[in-house]
């Protein structure tokens, strides 16, 4: 039995051990919280430790497959600690969108591959202080991307016009699911 490391480099040896290229199985993971670990997602997806941007991309998408959004927060989490960071906002980006078929696939600043369908909502809220869309892509258990503005700008332009009990809207269509994105005849951006 290999013997437990603290810290970070325990958040990199448990996220290195996942079988295969699948994700850590973070959620069946029940370790006792370790404290809080000077990490910050800021609203722009830039990871930071120590107020130091985390420059390598690698080490970024590693730490990503430990995440976990648990009632009281985020954590970084391995089998047997359990650290709470800051995320700003989602800690993630949608940094592109494709339809393929029926289905609209996005892809993460970390490099997870999502299709929006029931399973994987798209929201969008607006943002109170500037008045704004503020869309949203879950990605995996309770995470999130924040999707960018140049992909929403796609979504807008993919978007058809429904009635709905709230009015007629503006959505898109993934896997058998509709999402509104803005009242129709508006400006959604």
């Amino acid at each position: 039995m290999s013997e437990s490391k603290p810290g970070l480099e325990g958040v990199i040896a448990a996220a290195k051990q996942a079988p295969g290229r699948g994700l850590p199985p973070v959620h069946l993971w029940n370790p006792a919280h370790c404290g809080d670990i000077d990490i910050v997602i800021r609203k722009d997806g830039l990871w930071f430790h120590e107020g130091t941007p985390i420059g390598r991309e690698a080490l970024v998408r590693l730490f990503s497959t430990v995440l976990r959004k648990d009632p009281d927060g985020f954590h970084l989490v391995t089998p047997v600690e359990k650290m709470r960071i800051t995320v700003e906002d989602a800690p993630f980006i949608a940094v592109r969108v494709d339809r393929e078929g029926d289905a609209l696939k996005f892809l993460t600043n970390v490099g997870d591959e999502v299709e929006a369908g029931p399973e994987n909502e798209i929201r969008v809220e607006m943002d109170a202080q500037t008045g704004e869309p503020r869309p949203y892509l879950h990605v995996r258990r309770g995470l999130e991307a924040l999707i960018a503005r140049p992909v929403f700008y796609e979504l807008v332009e993919l978007a058809e016009e429904r009635d709905t009990p709230d009015g007629p809207r503006l959505g898109v269509a993934s896997n058998g699911a509709w999402f509104p994105v803005g009242p129709a005849g508006a400006h959604v951006l």
